[in-house]
């Protein structure tokens, strides 16, 4: 499960790199400026916003566990017709229609995937599998441009856009065969034979609540100080990240003077190092708490976002995004078992609004914002407000309380 939860993430990540690696193709196509292109990207964040929330709260009406599998393959489904119908689009309008409809596939594979995975694992280690899990983001930003590359020297924009439906299908027969009954209960037998905290009750396991309770139980989960305050934590922290990927690749060739192929390429090389990150902070995050491990997450996010503004050649871009890559996937991990630690019956529905809004809404205002910046400034203003933005984490971090680590338990074991 942990690895198609992974390789789920991975066809996630690579859809999420295919427009902003051929932005410059599309751009130059259909004669747009930096504006327009952003406009773009952010419809992809709306379908996102949409599929995030929606599928959240089916997911959790059907129940928990292996169920959660149905809103899986439907959400998988819909993210392969999409990567089909965009191939053969021709015109601006039907690239910006299935933009949005494969906004709402990837938008609503994420909660489900990380809501079963979370169905699936222990929960001392839920930071360590959830980091795992999400290795998949690092992995599709540098195998994506990697691929897409090559692509781009062969063929056109559009057919990077096979990926997807090559993936998903993959995917779709590795999930009917992992994701049954008999093999959840299976790992549920051996959390119990080695004395440790099942990811739910006993009680859930056949509890099917309907979508109308899941969506109250959605609608409760927000009033939960720590839910709200990990939305807006991951809302800043994608903001920050997708101001400096929807560019990036327009960004090094634009500064360094390469092709895109080239530039498509290195705009990956944050992956290379995005794996063992989110391995890392997941797990630290486990022992010595979600908030500490934030925290030092976010000075790293913020502190290598603004030294891309020192990039002046091929050499010290590989070297600034390979750093990048150590905090830019980390915090997710962290904040999705924060979470799921906090509201852990309406696991998918939060995670749903956690993605919906803090992905889909930072998406959809940061690219054309952003490109509007570039337009006017220029991309080292850009970068200087980023990390500023990225900075801001820091205060509905320290509202938040800590539901993870050594000292939590040790006070819990006293109590």
């Amino acid at each position: 499960m942990l690895a198609i939860g992974t390789s789920s993430m991975l066809l996630i990540s690579i859809d999420r790199q295919i427009l902003p690696t051929v932005l410059p193709a599309i751009m130059k196509e259909f004669g747009m400026n930096s504006t327009q292109g952003g406009f773009i990207s952010s419809l992809n964040f709306i379908g996102t916003l949409l599929g995030a929330a929606i599928i959240g709260v089916v997911a959790d009406s059907i129940g928990r566990g292996y169920k959660r599998t149905w809103a899986w393959w439907g959400s998988c489904f819909l993210a392969i017709i999409s990567g089909l119908a965009t191939f053969f689009t021709k015109g601006v309008f039907n690239l910006q229609l299935w933009r949005v409809v494969m906004g709402l596939g990837t938008g609503a594979m994420e909660p489900a995937n990380v809501a079963l995975v979370s169905d699936f694992w222990q929960k001392e280690n839920r930071g360590f599998a959830l980091g795992v899990n999400h290795t998949g983001m690092p992995l599709g930003q540098f195998i994506g441009p990697a691929l897409l590359s090559v692509v781009l020297l062969y063929g056109g924009w559009r057919d990077a856009f096979l990926w997807i439906p090559a993936i998903g299908i993959l995917l779709i027969i590795a999930q009917w065969l992992v994701g049954s009954k008999k093999n959840e209960m299976k790992v549920r037998g051996w959390i119990d034979e080695h004395g440790m905290t099942q990811p739910y009750s006993k009680e859930d396991v056949e509890n099917k609540l309907g979508v109308k309770q899941s969506f109250m139980n959605a609608v409760n989960s927000l009033k939960n100080r720590n839910i709200r305050l990990a939305i807006t934590m991951d809302f800043l922290f994608l903001w920050t990240e997708m101001g400096v990927a929807t560019f990036l690749t327009l960004y090094l060739m634009d500064h360094l003077g390469i092709g895109l192929a080239q530039a498509a390429l290195i705009s990956g090389a944050s992956g290379i190092t995005g794996w063992f990150g989110l391995i890392l902070w997941g797990t630290v995050s486990d022992h010595i708490g979600r908030r500490p491990a934030l925290g030092i997450v976010t000075v790293g996010f913020a502190a290598t976002v603004f030294c891309l503004t020192f990039i002046n050649s091929v050499p010290t871009a590989w070297a600034m995004l390979i750093i990048w890559g150590l905090f830019r996937n980390a915090p997710f991990a962290v904040i999705n078992s924060l979470t799921v630690d906090s509201a852990p019956k309406e696991a998918a529905s939060s995670l749903g609004f956690l993605v919906g809004i803090g992905y889909g809404l930072s998406g959809t205002l940061v690219s054309p914002v952003i490109g509007w910046v570039i337009d006017q400034w220029g991309y080292s203003t850009s970068y200087v407000i980023l990390a500023i933005s990225c900075l801001l984490v820091f205060i509905p971090l320290l509202m938040a309380k800590e539901t993870a680590g050594r000292k939590l338990k040790a006070q819990q074991l006293k109590g």
